[in-house]
């Protein structure tokens, strides 16, 4: 970059000052342009508290990343308009100092570079511990929880091709219906009876993988009410595209009239299941290795996965 350069009057030319300025005014007006009118709708939303993380996070994100993209874009610009070559060819250019002849300029290039880099090394790291319970999957024990000593325990059971959902503080009943209750601390418990699923609760901001024989726990908590998409979001074999289904959010009063209604019309199924444990033998589910054997029942003999757990430890987050 020529940070001065003679004009045809002798005087030397500000392009440094050019540059710098122009670059300040665009990346202000862009990010403050892109903060109010483009981040309040950007994905995944805010229906739950993970959800409205996630978008804060991607927001600034593109509040850092504009200045970088209009500092590129606005010198490749400037240099085209002003430094464009349409002298003769016996014309002698000016002197002039380059940026690689600047300390000035590697300076600030070097400074900046890395202020940017550390920044959102730190933000990331932040973002990480301080939303303790964000909705990616953190495995069986989790590092950080949320503070209510009252979480509501989900259990998401994946299989080729569909998702269910146990309920073990309700009777245990598992059902194809996702339900939850606002502003309720929810632990999803996502496990799989057969191959490796991914367990991708769009607008709640929950993604979990669903390993067999493991119990993979994310959490949130659902600010707003709605219906979201549930898929799956790991290539698990010819259907995985129609691997989904459709989850709501209710008042704490509607779920629990929904989960007792449920519970009681689902009571003769649930005691055909094997008793609620954080995951279950697949061998044992029928001889495809799905949940729901066509030709088999389920063993009388064989121990399906975990250790059984009782609602009131179903009840109690994971953690170590």
């Amino acid at each position: 970059m020529a940070s001065g350069q003679r004009t045809s009057g002798g005087r030397v030319a500000p392009h440094g000052k050019r540059i710098v300025g122009g670059w300040i005014t665009l990346s202000v007006v862009f990010d403050l342009l892109f903060g109010f009118l483009v981040g309040p709708h950007l994905p995944p939303g805010r229906m739950t508290s993970s959800a409205g993380s996630q978008q804060f996070d991607i927001k600034v994100l593109f509040l850092a990343a504009i200045p970088v993209v209009v500092g590129v874009i606005g010198y490749i610009v400037y240099a085209v308009v002003v430094w464009r070559d349409g002298r003769p060819a016996s014309f002698e250019p000016p002197a002039q100092v380059t940026a690689r002849q600047s300390t000035r300029v590697q300076a600030a290039w070097i400074g900046i570079t890395t202020c940017l880099t550390l920044g959102l090394f730190t933000f990331g790291t932040i973002e990480l511990i301080l939303p303790a319970g964000a909705g990616g999957g953190e495995g069986p024990a989790p590092i950080w929880t949320p503070a209510s000593k009252t979480v509501l325990p989900i259990q998401v059971i994946a299989q080729q091709w569909k998702f269910t959902y146990r309920y073990p503080t309700y009777g245990g009943f598992e059902t194809d219906q996702l339900v939850i209750p606002e502003h309720t601390p929810v632990a999803f418990h996502v496990t799989s009876l057969d191959v490796i699923h991914d367990f991708w609760a769009y607008q709640l901001g929950v993604k979990a993988d669903a390993n067999p024989q493991s119990d993979n726990v994310a959490f949130t908590t659902a600010e707003q009410l709605g219906r979201f998409v549930v898929r799956c979001d790991e290539l698990c074999g010819i259907w995985h595209g129609a691997m989904y289904n459709y989850g709501q959010v209710m008042t704490k009063s509607g779920f629990n009239t929904w989960a007792l209604t449920t519970e009681h019309k689902l009571a003769a199924n649930t005691k055909l299941l094997p008793p609620f444990a954080w995951f279950y033998s697949p061998s044992a589910n029928g001889a495809g290795g799905s949940y729901y054997g066509t030709n088999a029942t389920y063993s009388k003999v064989q121990v399906y996965g975990a250790a059984t757990v009782s609602p009131a430890q179903a009840s109690k987050p994971r953690a170590g």
